[in-house]
C-alpha cells in the first residue's frame, strides 16, 4: 500500500499522548452525560477509552461541572485509565477557569470556540483570560472555530469588503476563508499572549463535506499547528458514517489531520462508543492506522440463500470486539489480523488465501463442509453443526501461536 506523507505539523503533548508531527493519527471522542453527574460520566468515558478512544472530551458549562472534574479525573486514575480528559469551554470558560483552579489543573486540554467568548466585540479579555489560564498551568489549547458560531464581526467585515470588490466571491467561499483567518488570527492572539506553537491545535469545523475539504485544505497550506478533523454534526447512523468517512478520507489521504472525531448522533440510549470504532475504522480502512483485526465477509447473493454465513461473520466480529481489550494486552500486533468468512466456492476459497484464516461456507447446493485456510494453505475441512465453535477453537490457537509472547528457557 502507498506511504501516506504526512504534513509535518507542530508536535503537541495532550497529557501522556502525543499529536502531530511523525505521531500517530488520535481518535477522540465525547460524552453527553451531564458532567457533574460524576458517576455517569466516569463510567462513559471508561466505555469510551475501552473503547479505543485516546481523549475524551467532557462539558464543563457550570460550577457544578466544574467541581466535578477533578473528581472524574482521580476516579479514573483508581480505575487505570490515564486517558487525557479535555474541557469543553463555551460563553463562561473565563470565569469557571479561574474560579476553580482545580479543574483547571485536572483537565489535559482546553477547548476554546472563539465565536462563543469575546472575539469580534469590545475586546478579548475573555479568551485572553483563558490562554492565560492555560499557561499558567502549562496545558494546550485547541482553538475550535465552529461555522454555527464563528466570529459575527470578523464574517460581517469580510462580506462587506468581498461585496464592494470588483470580482466578488460567493458568500460560501468568504465564510470559508473566514473561519481560516478567524483561527488563525485567534493562534496568533494566544502566541501573543503566551502560549506557546507547540501548545496549540485548531480546528475549523463544519457540516458540509465539501466545506470540509475546502477549508481544512486552505488551513493546512497556511500554517503547521497540529489540526483536529471532523464535521460538527455528523448525523445519525449511516448518513452520518458515510459524510464522515467521505470528508475524513481524502483529507487523511493528503497527510492532513493529527487528531480526528466522528461526532455521530447516537440513537436514544444507543452505544456512544460506535463513533469511537468508526473513526477507528477510517483510520484502519485508510491504512493509516490497526486497531483490531478485520473481518471480510461477502454480501451473498443468489448462491447464499442460507444465511449461516452472515450469522458466522456476525459472531466472530462480535467475538473479536469482546476479545480485543485483553488481547491488546497479551498478544502484538494482533491488531493486523486478517480473517475471512465467505459464503460460497465463486470468490471463498480465494478470499480465505489471502486472509491469515478463512473459512469458505457451503452455499446452496454445494458440498456440506467448510474448508479453513490459514497463512493462504488449506488447514482442515470443518463439517456438522459445530462448525462455528470448531472455527473459533482454530481463530484463538492461531492467535496463541502467532501473536503469543513465549519465554525462551536457557
Amino acid at each position: 500500500m502507498p506511504q501516506i506523507v504526512r504534513r509535518q505539523a507542530v508536535s503537541v503533548m495532550i497529557g501522556n499522548v502525543r499529536v502531530g508531527s511523525d505521531a500517530p493519527v488520535v481518535v477522540q471522542s465525547m460524552t453527553n452525560t451531564d458532567t457533574a453527574d460524576t458517576e455517569s460520566t466516569v463510567q462513559q468515558v471508561a466505555a469510551l477509552a475501552r473503547a479505543g478512544s485516546e481523549m475524551v472530551r467532557i462539558t464543563v458549562n457550570n460550577d457544578d461541572a466544574a467541581k466535578a472534574v477533578p473528581y472524574i479525573v482521580d476516579e479514573l486514575a483508581k480505575k487505570g485509565w490515564t486517558t487525557p480528559i479535555i474541557g469543553d469551554f463555551h460563553y463562561n470558560g473565563h470565569l469557571l477557569l479561574r474560579k476553580y483552579p482545580e479543574c483547571a489543573r485536572a483537565l489535559a486540554k482546553y477547548r476554546i470556540n472563539p465565536g462563543n467568548v469575546s472575539i469580534g466585540r469590545k475586546d478579548d479579555d475573555n479568551f485572553r483570560t483563558m490562554i492565560e489560564c492555560a499557561v499558567d498551568n502549562q496545558k494546550p489549547v485547541r482553538i475550535g472555530v465552529n461555522w454555527g458560531s464563528l466570529d459575527q464581526a470578523l464574517l460581517t467585515r469580510m462580506m462587506d469588503e468581498n461585496s464592494k470588490s470588483h470580482q466578488p466571491r460567493e458568500a460560501r467561499d468568504v465564510m470559508m476563508e473566514a473561519m481560516v483567518v478567524s483561527a488563525l488570527d485567534n493562534a496568533a492572539a494566544a502566541e501573543r499572549y503566551g502560549l506557546r506553537r507547540d501548545q496549540i491545535l485548531l480546528s475549523a469545523k463544519v457540516s458540509n463535506v465539501r466545506d470540509l475539504l475546502d477549508v481544512y485544505t486552505e488551513l493546512a497550506r497556511r500554517s503547521d499547528y497540529a489540526l483536529h478533523l471532523g464535521l460538527t454534526e455528523a448525523g445519525m447512523g449511516m448518513k452520518g458514517i458515510v459524510a464522515s468517512t467521505a470528508g475524513l478520507a481524502p483529507l487523511l489521504l493528503a497527510g492532513i489531520g493529527d487528531t480526528i472525531r466522528v461526532s455521530l448522533t447516537p440513537t436514544p440510549g444507543g452505544d456512544r462508543s460506535e463513533e469511537v470504532r468508526c473513526g477507528q475504522q477510517v483510520l484502519q480502512s485508510l491504512g493509516i492506522r490497526s486497531f483490531m483485526p478485520q473481518v471480510t465477509s461477502c454480501p451473498g447473493c443468489g448462491r447464499t440463500t442460507s444465511t449461516y454465513f452472515q450469522e458466522l461473520a456476525e459472531r466472530i466480529q462480535n467475538y473479536l470486539v469482546e476479545q480485543m481489550p485483553e488481547w491488546k494486552q497479551q498478544y502484538a500486533g494482533v491488531e493486523e489480523l486478517k480473517l475471512a468468512v465467505m459464503g460460497c466456492i465463486v470468490n471463498g476459497p480465494g478470499e480465505s488465501k489471502h486472509a491469515n484464516i478463512g473459512i469458505s461456507l457451503p452455499g446452496t447446493f454445494e458440498e456440506p463442509k467448510a474448508p479453513v485456510y490459514i497463512d493462504g494453505k488449506l488447514f482442515t475441512t470443518l463439517k456438522g453443526d459445530r462448525i462455528v465453535e470448531e472455527f473459533q477453537v482454530i481463530l484463538d490457537e492461531y492467535v496463541e501461536k502467532r501473536y503469543g509472547r513465549h519465554l525462551v528457557v536457557v
